[in-house]
């Protein structure tokens, strides 16, 4: 809370700071009035953190996602997307820390207080850095403010290589020189948010140079796999940090995500929200209404990857697609009821089943939002957000030693086995069988079955917190976001359905809407054009097949907004993208 109040200061007195690399730096202090004391730095670097996600951008985080269906796909993969729709090429942030680590060495403080500060604006620019190198490759590399008549302001992009490696060196200073004590809010960065982050951003680099085989950097895949190891290695001895599972267990998962003030068992940084201080997000808004949001609903290709409480595939079981929504969503991994709308789901106290003005597939998210109805038209929750949690540590781990060919069964215990247990899964045992549903369906290069648990895993564990679109770029998966869009399983046409077994009737799929309608019932058109069933009459919801998706291989760089080509002629547009 401290933290917020901080950052509310920090944002007023730089509201003159620089966004942009050819405007003037920090307000009207001089330098040598602003970094002198170590309150003084704090006071700074407090303005670092609103570079961070906020709640909005985590409620958003999966909007391109080969899992979801919404009212319409992404333009970046249906219609028309070009260099003049492009966003994201600023660097005011980079420019807010560069200027800051010119300046902070003045300050007459003890070493330990430096290095920690050094070492906090350090993490931030390699913050930055992740991800302009996700978004767009090659980006100029700058580790000094510049002004507006400094020549390099014009030059071209930097190689990837030599822009991870600084990325790299940032993140060995942080984690080295961070205070290591644990934060009880989750709002600031620490060493042992540093480790986490280092091991996200080595694995990203170490599998996109592994499967992105056209970079021509397999070679120093490895490296990059290792350094991941290591980081979550340190965060996960430390004992700083372990998985939430003191609660019941049909809510410890989704209570990370619905709680005012973060669990730090779990996680360790958050977007911190507060209703006395109303910093707020709007995930009941986008998730719940029908023309706010996206109308966002997973789709059943994903919904199968969740496994039984036994342990054993949804998808080993003949006719697993013919098996109607009451009953395919019993005896699963209790993440499923955490996820989505199923079975006794209560809102206000009040039975609440998928709701057919807003879900398209059925299976309708609650992950990120609370049960109360309070904010579904408002813009006001204020459930904290993780941006970092040690379950994605435990996933960075396991991925990265069963990418190197080092990942032992004693490592399955340590990380995913343990996930799986605190999902209410009774059997975890370490596979020695693919599984063919994961390869038939996502991954057909993949023959490793270790490797694919931990995808799944992975996507299940990390849904809607924005990591799918990260994961496809660098698995060389994008072509999943070309898959057909499919929904629950629906007997008949013209027939009531009760999709929780509460003894009302909540759907019927239909070909026209009839003249007498039943109370509480949604009567969903059938129109064979966007919305059809796979066998006709009966079968799986087929939802906009005639939109045609289509993700070539080099949207895995987006392109570089076409304004900033025009002010600098030496910046080269990524392949692919016409200016």
């Amino acid at each position: 809370m401290q933290r917020l109040l901080y950052i509310l200061i920090a944002t007023v007195m730089l509201t003159a700071c620089d966004h942009n690399l050819d405007l003037k730096p920090v307000d009207k202090l001089s330098p040598e009035n602003a970094f002198n004391t170590e309150k003084d730095l704090q006071l700074y670097a407090n303005s670092f953190y609103l570079d961070l996600p906020d709640g909005n951008d985590i409620v958003r985080g999966d909007d391109l996602s080969d899992y979801l269906v919404g009212r319409t796909p992404s333009t970046y993969i249906y219609g028309s997307f070009g260099a003049t729709q492009a966003t994201g090429w600023s660097w005011g942030a980079l420019r807010k820390v560069n200027y800051f680590l010119e300046h902070a060495t003045q300050a007459k403080i003890t070493a330990e207080a430096m290095n920690h500060y050094l070492g906090l604006a350090r993490f931030f620019r390699a913050w930055f850095y992740f991800d302009k190198i996700k978004r767009f490759g090659d980006v100029p590399w700058y580790n000094k403010a510049l002004d507006v008549n400094d020549p390099e302001l014009f030059k071209p992009r930097d190689p990837r290589t030599l822009v991870m490696d600084s990325v790299l060196a940032d993140l060995d200073f942080a984690c080295a020189n961070l205070r290591s004590v644990k934060d009880k809010d989750a709002s600031t960065v620490t060493r042992w948010v540093a480790l986490a982050f280092k091991s996200r951003v080595c694995l990203f680099e170490g599998t996109f140079r592994k499967y992105q085989t056209q970079l021509g950097l397999g070679a120093t895949a490895d490296k990059w796999l290792d350094e991941s190891i290591k980081a979550a290695d340190d965060l996960i001895k430390s004992n700083q940090y372990k998985l939430l599972t003191t609660g019941a267990a049909d809510k410890n998962y989704r209570d990370l995500f619905t709680l005012e003030v973060p669990n730090t068992t779990e996680v360790l940084l958050a977007a911190v929200n507060s209703k006395s201080l109303r910093v707020f997000n709007d995930a009941n808004w986008y998730w719940t209404s029908a023309t706010y949001g996206g109308r966002f609903s997973f789709i059943k290709k994903f919904i199968n990857t969740y496994l039984k409480t036994d342990g054993t595939p949804f998808t080993a079981q003949a006719g697993y697609n013919n098996i109607p929504f009451n009953e395919e969503v019993k005896d699963r991994d209790l993440r499923l009821k955490q996820s989505i709308r199923m079975g006794n789901y209560t809102r206000d106290g009040a039975i609440a089943p998928p709701d057919f003005t807003y879900t398209y597939s059925g299976y309708m998210p609650i992950k990120l939002t609370v049960d109360s109805k309070a904010t579904d038209g408002v813009a006001e929750n204020f459930n904290s957000l993780p941006i970092i949690r040690y379950a994605e540590v435990l996933l960075n781990f396991a991925e990265a030693k069963a990418e190197r060919g080092t990942f032992t069964p004693a490592d399955w215990d340590a990380t995913i086995a343990l996930l799986r247990k605190r999902a209410g899964i009774t059997n975890t045992p370490y596979p020695v069988t693919a599984d063919t549903y994961l390869q038939q369906n996502y991954y057909p290069d993949i023959t490793n079955p270790v490797l694919l648990e931990i995808r799944r895993e992975r996507g299940v564990e990390l849904s809607l917190e924005g990591f799918r679109y990260d994961d496809l770029k660098r698995w060389r998966a994008g072509k999943l976001l070309e898959n057909q869009y499919d929904g629950m399983y629906v007997p008949a046409l013209n027939t009531l359905i009760d999709l929780n077994e509460d003894g009302k009737m909540d759907v019927s799929f239909v070909e026209s809407i009839p003249a007498t309608k039943v109370p509480g019932v949604y009567y969903f058109l059938i129109d064979n054009v966007q919305y059809k069933l796979s066998g006709g009459t009966s079968g799986n919801l087929i939802l906009f097949s005639n939109l045609q998706r289509k993700y070539e291989d080099y949207k895995y760089f987006y392109p570089i907004p076409y304004n900033e080509i025009i002010l600098n002629s030496n910046l080269e547009q990524n392949p692919g993208w016409a200016n």
